[in-house]
């Protein structure tokens, strides 16, 4: 393979065109961003997502790490002089460097093993002997007498085979051609098995996989990582259960020809081989390989979950009280304004006498008159049910036109004993930090979850046990692709949600607050390149993903990139409007008409432009402002408790969903406990993944099918709803 193959084959295995991978490739290494690339380089990359550019910028890495390989095993090869034509084929034949690993293992450099003391011992040309089986008549012992050698310490003829045996087995058991049958061979039948080795009593979830076996080419992610943990903590033995026999005589028929007077020596040593070197190394092999795809799985999930949690509908206009419950401690409490000002903050307890509980709700009644509090966010965590239950009742007995909602808090906590939290609210103490991020998330989640490491946010699964760099590193490009699809207010942005800005690292992000802290709100975009390390190329990467709201150019509050400002005025002067008619309402009502009907192709054509950037242009100008969060339904809020009573079998009740997993989805129906809809119960049509059906955020109906208060489950279905 060579680098200059590199487009052809990504664009095979994406049904893309060659030239689109090129231009792509390119486009990275001049150091651009995936979120840039795909919104303002469409023209060059044929339109390709995000997805596609981000799978072309790994798989450029692997095969370029894959190249690499293969030049350093034909230099090392060489050195050796054993390097053939064949050979030489075959490496650079390969695509996947398990291949490339396998031709090179015979070559590799290794420790003293049987095989290598053996042929020390002057034992290879028995071996080799050996495996030509050309001779039908004769006695074994007396052909291996004549390789004994005491000087080797070679004193019998029993020796000498034994030594000619462990240079068979390794030599057979480092065949790239065996080790792909194998390979295949323990992917289509081999099984894991599992055992319980403690006490039921101290395995309780794991009490599923006490003697337990499955296909590993059925099994599920979420179950791999299970059995993973189980045998990490020491709970379960886990093992690959497979034919070895059959795998012994699979091996037999690809070495054994004739009837030699050697084939109960080989299969000997294919045996020992076999058990001693093949099979251990395929089982951790196959074991890695289920865990790896099982934890990209799983990140997949993480990532696809955290997307919809981000780009929820904020609730803005609201002043928000943030309720954290808690019992012992108490429920912080802080009230926030519309522009995420703290106004009031306070504790209460809800939970001890009753003369707290009343005092409790005169002062959440007087804080709701003196700020106008329209919305209360309370934390789904400890203490959330009594909390929920205080706040329903105080609404109902005076009849306030207050709704409440159930924020997810996961990462409040760490958020507030954070850096970044002290910065941000440097008067605070540490547990009022989480009731202000309590009523912030709700206000605008994406600019405040962006402030937690987005593994705490807790809409994954087994998130701790997959690859941690990995998992962050998805994690992080979920979030800048999220930043920069809703664009930034670059006079309130704070700096954490600027350093996730395509061309805008965590320094930079502190240099425009900074800068904005010392010279007053930014006028235009253009004010960016005066901002400390901010060049020419970071300008580029940026700007088009930064709005500001009273700018003086009207554009520099749209998607619109500045290096296509004389070409959006051109496509406005086309239409009969001009830059001004955007802050005009008569005029861009007229023009919010006119821009739709508009021929993009015939408008490209005349300005001598690319039809997609003219389309991005007319969608910006119709709705310069316009947040596309916009087009998403608001969260769910609530007046009225729900109560574990109140769900019985055969309710329809309204939820929103919470997390998505391989086995199923959790719905928050009102209670602390969420409810799960099995994957058997999510549609009657086929589908591949929950995240197919469904997204965390949506609010769906949902038919309760079973209700096990003991052990705290509650069963629902999607599909058994009635239809409308």
């Amino acid at each position: 393979m060579l680098i200059t193959d590199i487009p052809a084959i990504i664009a095979r295995e994406l049904t893309i065109k060659p030239h689109q991978v090129t231009a792509t490739i390119n486009l990275l290494d001049d150091s651009n961003t995936v979120p840039f690339i795909a919104r303002y380089r469409k023209e060059a990359t044929g339109e390709l997502n995000e997805e596609h550019i981000r799978t072309i910028e790994e798989r450029t890495q692997y095969l370029r790490n894959l190249i690499k390989r293969q030049e350093e095993i034909l230099a090392s090869i060489e050195s050796q002089d054993k390097l053939t034509p064949e050979l030489t084929q075959a490496i650079q034949s390969a695509t996947k460097l398990q291949e490339l690993e396998d031709l090179y293992l015979p070559y590799r450099p290794k420790k003293r093993t049987r095989a290598q003391i053996a042929r020390e011992k002057g034992l290879e040309p028995l071996a080799t002997l050996i495996l030509a089986q050309q001779q039908t008549t004769g006695n074994v012992l007396d052909i291996a007498a004549e390789y004994i050698n005491e000087e080797h310490e070679i004193t019998t003829a029993e020796l000498a085979l034994s030594g000619a045996q462990d240079i068979i087995a390794e030599t057979v058991s480092e065949r790239a051609d065996i080790r792909s049958l194998l390979r295949k061979e323990l992917w289509q039948k081999a099984q894991i098995a599992t055992q319980l080795i403690v006490e039921e009593t101290e395995a309780k979830e794991f009490l599923t996989y006490k003697d337990y076996r499955e296909p590993i080419n059925r099994m599920p992610s979420h179950r791999i990582l299970a059995v993973n943990r189980g045998e990490t903590k020491g709970t379960l033995k886990v093992a690959l259960a497979t034919d070895q026999e059959a795998n012994i005589q699979l091996i037999g028929n690809k070495v054994l020809s004739g009837n030699s007077i050697f084939s109960q020596v080989i299969t000997d040593a294919l045996t020992d081989g076999y058990k001693r070197l093949l099979f251990p190394t395929l089982e951790r092999e196959l074991r890695t390989l289920l865990t790896e795809n099982a934890e990209k799985q799983a990140i997949r999930v993480f990532g696809l979950n955290l997307r919809p949690l981000l780009l929820q509908a904020p609730l803005a206009g609201h002043t928000v009280m943030g309720l954290d419950p808690g019992y012992r401690t108490g429920c912080k409490l802080a009230v926030v304004s519309p522009t995420g000002a703290v106004l009031a903050t306070s504790t209460l307890y809800l939970t001890m006498s009753e003369h707290q509980r009343q005092e409790a709700a005169a002062k959440v009644l007087d804080l709701i008159h003196t700020h106008g509090v329209t919305l209360i966010s309370i934390g789904n965590g400890t203490a959330s049910y009594e909390t929920e239950e205080f706040a329903a009742n105080l609404i109902s007995t005076h009849n306030l036109n207050v709704h409440y909602i159930i924020a997810n808090e996961a990462g409040a906590s760490v958020y507030s004993a954070s850096k970044l939290a002290k910065e941000e609210l440097p008067d605070l103490d540490v547990t009022i930090r989480g009731a202000v991020s309590i009523a912030r998330r709700i206000q605008d989640p994406l600019a405040e979850l962006v402030k937690i490491d987005p593994k705490s946010i807790g809409v994954g699964q087994y998130q701790h046990d997959v690859n941690q760099k990995e998992l962050g590193g998805t994690l992080t490009n979920v979030v800048e692709s999220c930043v920069n699809h809703v664009g930034v207010e670059l006079n309130t942005a704070s700096p954490a949600l600027l350093t996730y800005v395509a061309g805008i690292n965590a320094s930079v992000a502190k240099n425009i607050v900074a800068y904005r802290t010392e010279n007053g709100q930014f006028k235009s975009r253009k004010e960016l390149l005066k901002v400390a390390r901010l060049g020419k190329a970071a300008f580029t990467q940026c700007a088009g993903f930064l709005r500001i709201a009273q700018a003086g150019n009207p554009l520099d509050n749209t998607p619109v990139h500045p290096e296509s400002y004389e070409l959006a005025a051109a496509i406005l002067s086309k239409l009969g409007f001009t830059l001004q008619d955007l802050s005009d309402k008569n005029r861009l009502a007229a023009l919010q008409q006119a821009a739709p009907d508009a021929d993009a192709a015939c408008l490209a054509a005349e300005l001598n432009a690319g039809e997609p950037t003219v389309r991005d242009i007319l969608a910006a100008l119709a709705k310069p402002g316009r947040d596309p969060r916009e087009d998403v339904p608001p969260p769910q809020t609530r007046k009225n408790i729900v109560k574990l009573s109140d769900i019985t079998p055969g309710t329809l009740i309204k939820g929103t969903v919470h997390n998505v997993t391989d086995f199923g989805v959790f719905v928050d129906i009102g209670i602390k406990i969420n409810g799960l809809i099995h994957r058997s119960e999510l549609s009657h049509k086929f589908f591949r993944h929950p995240t197919e059906v469904v997204s965390v955020g949506d609010i769906i109906d949902v038919v309760v099918i079973n209700v096990d208060e003991e052990r705290k489950r509650i069963g629902l279905s999607l599909k058994q709803v009635p239809k409308k």
